[in-house]
């Protein structure tokens, strides 16, 4: 063999190595294929995993997913039927179900997410718009058990039976946005709401609301602790003075009967002897002095006066 014919024949070799190649492609099971050429499809979808063929530089494979694919929508400012404004997050699940119409309406992923977030966007305001926030925010109509501290009136929206609930909301927006999207070669699968929350201006509201509660339940509790203070100080006063009476009663039944008994113990001395009596005189007398005179004072007495005798003898000695 001379050199040209081998390298024809290497020339040869690439070419069909580079059309096999490039005509085979392989498909997994998590994918499905659409066969382009000239960027329109041709053939039926490809869904079975194996490997396929196809024209090279001709034709062209589009690789499109089977799985379920998340959709995460960007969160918006919607106002509720009451005019309350809320922050609704919403995110869904999807998957491709006709990959030929897939392409055809929408080419790719990237333009499925955009047709996605103005379909599912605009269903969520409509059946935010169309329900009062209660109604969003709660499922069912179970009974609350509010707290004993606080006040709870009718009125109160906990109260409120609701027609739809959460639950029932979120299938209505799936049951609308579903033939829409059918229509784009999409199975929208499930719809939820991330989080729901208040603008920045209604949540200062409801804060100062609940600080204000928490406020009139702690007036309550020391308007409760004062008054039990004053009935124990009161109590306390009370019971102090029925104990000092009782006492001041005893004491003087004690001094009484002391002073009755010391009576009689004089009145037994005085009439025993003449001893008894002078000294019995003599005691009462001291007793006087004691009572009556202090060093400070200056007295005039008569020589002959029974409150001067024991003096006299006391300086006659």
């Amino acid at each position: 063999m001379t050199k040209i014919q081998y390298n024809i024949l290497s020339i040869i070799i690439i070419v069909a190595l580079f059309v096999v190649f490039s005509s085979a492609f392989i498909v997994s099971e998590t994918e499905q294929v659409i066969i382009t050429q000239f960027g329109k499809p041709v053939g039926n979808p490809i869904n079975t995993p194996g490997i396929h063929f196809k024209i090279p530089l001709v034709q062209k494979a589009n690789f499109f997913d089977k799985r379920f694919l998340e959709w995460d929508g960007a969160p918006n400012q919607i106002p509720t039927r009451d005019k309350r404004f809320i922050w609704v997050d919403t995110y869904a699940r999807w998957r491709i179900t006709d990959p030929l119409l897939f392409f055809q309406r929408l080419r790719d992923e990237r333009g499925a997410y955009s047709r996605l977030d103005d379909i599912l966007d605009g269903k969520t305001r409509n059946a935010i718009a169309n329900h009062d926030l209660v109604e969003i925010i709660r499922s069912t109509n179970r009974e609350f058990q509010a707290s004993g501290e606080l006040e709870i009136g009718e009125e109160s929206e906990i109260f409120v039976t609701i027609k739809s609930g959460r639950d029932k909301i979120t299938r209505s927006i799936i049951e609308s946005a579903a033939p829409s999207l059918l229509e784009l070669g999409i199975e929208l699968l499930d719809l939820r709401f991330k989080r729901i929350n208040y603008v920045e201006e209604v949540q200062q509201k409801i804060y100062e609301r609940m600080i204000t509660e928490r406020k009139r339940i702690a007036d309550k509790y020391r308007s409760e602790g004062q008054g039990e203070a004053a009935k124990i100080a009161g109590d306390k006063d009370r019971d102090l003075k029925q104990i000092r009476s009782a006492a001041y009663r005893t004491a003087q039944e004690i001094m009484g009967k002391a002073d009755a008994e010391a009576t009689t113990i004089y009145a037994k001395a005085y009439n025993q002897s003449n001893e008894s009596r002078e000294l019995y005189k003599f005691l009462k007398t001291m007793d006087s002095y004691k009572n009556t005179l202090t060093e400070k004072d200056w007295l005039i007495l008569s020589t002959e006066g029974d409150f001067f005798k024991y003096l006299q003898k006391q300086s006659g000695k």
